[in-house]
């Protein structure tokens, strides 16, 4: 399974900042010590025109050459470096590759991305640019070089905080379906109009989450035909989760990521997916949930190669 990383890049955080940089260097070397049958690749930077395709130009120029205002980079939550708009290229440039490879192969994967909170013309949220926006887009022209229908991609967003910048970029286009579970009273106060949002209580344990998801997954089916799914699977639904405000447990986790990726295997839709938030009181913890999901997400790939090409 392809799997895409860009963990060498890592951002100049002040002390006690509170994005848990080092998941991803963790999370990286246990799938490198102990899932054998995953191949990790370094991701390329998206380009200019690429992240054109769902963000405004003078947005991206901002970001790149850092003239971006110091209130634009507080709404991001990052401080501006020319590490930060490198590697916020390559977590875009992760999904894309792993769309690519998750139409070739049934599962590919972005160790980081699901930058969810990123908007067309600004970032927020720990979010500049939205991977799985560029993402969709970039596939859906490479798409239509060579067949009539376009693309169908549904986003799948499972992370706990509503993903408003991908309602946003997609609120008017009927060939991307996006789907939104979370919290819904937590970040981000003011929320968009997705095609499907789901709002959960706080402290909305095993039970009620996996029910009010297989009600989505039903919705989702009767309104939309994805072709490829782009899965966030966040792992603040837990309740080792400091942001999250839900109760999900070990296993409940698991049975979410299970029907997610059964769903698209039953109706044969290629799956990519990204890991977006995980803020856990401990670091370990948001890692294992992570690690739980590529688990999860290697038997199915596995499925995939053994079905009749």
């Amino acid at each position: 399974m392809q799997v895409f990383y860009a963990t060498q890049f890592v951002l100049p955080l002040p002390p006690g900042h509170r994005f848990p940089m080092a998941k991803y260097q963790l999370l990286r070397d246990r799938l490198a010590a102990e899932r054998p049958e995953i191949r990790l690749q370094q991701a390329e930077p998206a380009s200019d025109g690429e992240l054109a395709l769902a963000h405004s130009p003078a947005y991206i120029k901002a970001i790149s050459d850092g003239s971006i205002s110091p209130q634009a980079m507080r709404e991001i939550g990052f401080p501006w470096s020319e590490a930060m708009a490198d590697r916020a290229r390559r977590s875009v440039g992760a999904t894309i590759a792993a769309c690519r490879a998750a139409l070739r192969d049934g599962v590919a994967a972005n160790i980081a991305g699901g930058t969810h909170h990123a908007c067309a013309d600004k970032g927020g949220g720990f979010c500049v640019f939205n991977d799985a926006a560029v993402a969709a887009r970039l596939l859906q022209a490479e798409w239509g070089r060579s067949r009539a229908r376009p693309l169908q991609v549904a986003v799948i967003d499972l992370d706990v905080h509503q993903g408003n910048g991908t309602a946003r970029i997609f609120r008017a286009d009927p060939t991307v379906f996006t789907l939104s579970m979370h919290g819904q009273k937590n970040f981000p106060f003011r929320k968009e109009a997705s095609d499907l949002d789901v709002d959960l209580p706080d402290g909305c344990r095993d039970d009620e989450y996996l029910q009010a998801l297989e009600q989505a997954l039903a919705e989702l089916e009767r309104r939309f035909e994805p072709a490829l799914v782009v899965y966030l699977a966040g792992a603040d639904p837990h309740e080792g989760d400091r942001l999250g405000r839900l109760k999900l447990s070990w296993d409940g986790l698991e049975a979410r990521d299970r029907r997610v990726f059964d769903w698209a295997f039953q109706r044969r839709i290629p799956l990519a997916f990204a890991m977006a938030g995980g803020y856990g009181v401990r670091i370990e913890d948001t890692v294992q949930v992570q690690l739980n999901t590529f688990r999860v997400a290697a038997q199915y790939w596995q499925r995939w190669q053994n079905q009749p090409r």
